[in-house]
C-alpha cells in the first residue's frame, strides 16, 4: 500500500463532523455530532476527508465481519459467554440478536451510507476524480459483504434487496471505480503518486468485481476480471494502535484475542500448516473469557493492534479463476502450489472435478484464514465447504443448544421495525 495513502487513511480515521462553531450564548443549541449538514460541505476541501472516513468505516466493519463470520463458518470458536456471540458459533443467529445489529449490520450500513454520500457530491473532474473512485470501491465492498453475509439487504431505509441485486450494485460500483481509475492513470502529466494510486484502485476494483461476478454466477466475467489484476498485487487495510479508540481503529482479531479472549482457533486449523499460526494461550499469558471453552488456542496471524488486514490480492483472483474456469489442470496446479506454501506434500486425493473443487476450497480456507471470504464460499458452493459447525451437533461447550443450520444472517429486527418500507426478514 503506498505510504501516502496509508498516511491519509490514518489521519482521517474519525467520522467527519463539519459544522460551524457556536458562540457561548448558544449553549442551548446542541448540534448532533453524528449528522453532517450537507449545506456546509465544500466538495473541493472536504470530499477527501469524507472519502477517507468512508474507507475507515469499512475498515472497522471489515474486522468485525471477519470475526463474526469466522465463528459462523468454523474458522474459530467463541471462547466467551455472550449468548449473542455464541449464536454465531452455533450457526443459529436470530433477528433479535443485539450483536448482529450493533457489531455487524450497523457498521456495514454506515459504510454504505458514507460512501453514497461522497458519490452524491458534485466533485470537479468527476471522470478522473480518485476521491470518487475511492468511495465507489468501498461502497462496492460494502455491497459484497452484505450480499455474502446477509440473507437480504437494504440501504438507507430503502426497500428489501435480494442477494442478486446487491451483487449487481457491487459490480456497478466496482466498474465505476475501475473506469475512473483507468482514466486518471491516463491523464497526461499526472503526478507519479496519482498514477500509482489510480493503478492500485483499478487493481482493487478488478479483484472485487471478480469476486462479485463469481458470487453472482457470472463465471466468464469473473475469470476475465481475474486476468486483469497485476501479477503480485496485494492490498491491505491499515489499522493503528490508538488506546482511546481501539474498537474503531485497531485490528479486531488481535483485540478480541488479546483483550477479550473471544477468538479461539478451531480444531480443523490447529495443524502444522504454515499459513495458520497458533499457540496455546498459556504460553503468552492469554486466557479465554469463558473458562469452559477449555485450552485457549490463540491465533497468531495478527499479533498487534496495528496489523494490517488483506482485502484484495492476485492470489484471491487465482482462486476465483480456477473455480470459474473449472479446469482440473488449473485447480490441481493451484492446489499443489498452495500446499507447498503451507509446507504440505502434494495433493494425493481424488481428481474428479467435485473433489478438486473441495480441495481447492480447503486450500483457500488456509490461505485466507480470518480474512472474511469463507461465508461467501459457503453461500455459493455449500457442498464444497468442509469443517463447518455441523447442524444438530452438540455445541463444543456446555450450556448452549445444539448447532443450527443457517447459511446467512437475517436482517436485524431493529432495521425491519424502523424501515418505512417494512421489508420482511428473509
Amino acid at each position: 500500500m503506498p505510504t501516502r495513502l496509508m498516511a491519509r487513511a490514518r489521519r482521517a480515521v474519525a467520522v467527519a463532523v463539519l459544522m460551524a462553531g457556536a458562540s457561548c450564548t448558544e449553549f442551548l443549541t446542541v448540534p448532533n455530532p453524528t449528522v453532517i449538514d450537507a449545506g456546509a460541505i465544500n466538495p473541493s476541501t472536504d470530499a477527501a476527508t469524507l472519502a477517507n472516513s468512508a474507507q475507515q468505516n469499512f475498515a472497522t466493519s471489515y474486522g468485525l465481519m471477519i470475526m463474526y463470520s469466522s465463528w459462523f463458518t468454523g474458522e474459530t470458536q467463541v471462547a466467551e459467554t455472550f449468548p449473542t456471540r455464541n449464536e454465531f458459533g452455533r450457526r443459529d443467529v436470530v433477528n433479535t440478536n443485539t450483536s448482529l445489529n450493533a457489531d455487524v449490520w450497523s457498521p456495514l450500513s454506515q459504510t454504505l451510507s458514507a460512501a453514497r454520500f461522497v458519490l452524491g457530491l458534485s466533485l470537479p473532474t468527476p471522470t478522473t476524480n480518485l476521491i470518487r473512485a475511492q468511495a465507489a470501491l468501498f461502497s462496492a465492498y460494502g455491497f459484497v459483504f452484505m450480499a455474502e453475509d446477509f440473507c437480504g439487504g437494504t440501504v438507507g431505509s430503502g426497500p428489501l434487496l435480494s442477494t442478486a441485486a446487491m451483487l449487481d450494485s457491487a459490480r456497478d460500483n466496482f466498474t465505476l471505480a475501475i473506469t475512473i481509475s483507468r482514466a486518471a492513470a491516463a491523464v497526461a502529466g499526472a503526478p507519479a503518486a496519482a498514477v500509482t494510486l489510480a493503478n492500485q484502485y483499478a487493481n482493487i476494483g478488478f479483484v472485487g468485481r471478480a469476486r462479485a461476478q463469481l458470487q453472482a454466477g457470472r463465471k466468464p466475467e469473473a475469470a476475465q476480471d481475474a486476468d486483469s489484476v497485476s501479477a503480485g498485487f496485494s492490498f491491505s487495510l491499515p489499522y493503528v494502535d490508538d488506546l482511546s479508540n481501539r474498537t474503531r481503529l485497531s485490528n479486531t482479531m488481535h483485540q478480541f484475542t488479546r483483550d477479550r479472549g473471544s477468538i479461539m482457533v478451531a480444531p480443523a486449523y490447529r495443524t502444522a500448516d504454515l499459513r495458520v499460526r497458533w499457540v496455546d494461550g498459556a504460553t503468552l499469558g492469554f486466557s479465554a473469557q469463558d473458562a469452559s471453552s477449555g485450552t485457549f488456542f490463540v491465533q497468531r496471524k495478527y499479533t498487534g493492534y496495528a496489523d494490517p488486514i488483506r482485502l484484495a490480492s492476485k492470489l484471491e483472483t487465482d482462486y476465483i479463476r480456477a473455480e470459474a474456469t473449472g479446469s482440473t489442470v488449473e485447480m490441481t496446479n493451484l492446489i499443489n502450489a498452495r500446499r507447498t506454501a503451507g509446507g504440505l506434500t502434494a495433493y494425493a486425493g481424488p481428481t474428479d472435478p467435485a473433489s478438486l473443487l473441495t480441495e481447492l476450497m480447503n486450500q483457500k480456507a488456509f490461505d485466507f484464514y480470518l480474512e472474511g471470504k469463507r461465508l461467501g464460499d459457503l453461500r455459493r458452493i455449500p457442498s464444497s465447504i468442509t469443517n463447518l459447525p455441523v447442524p444438530g451437533a452438540t455445541y463444543f461447550k456446555g450450556g448452549f443448544p445444539p448447532n443450527g443450520s443457517r447459511v446467512c444472517y437475517p436482517i436485524p429486527n431493529v432495521e425491519t421495525d424502523n424501515n418505512p418500507f417494512r421489508p420482511s426478514t428473509p
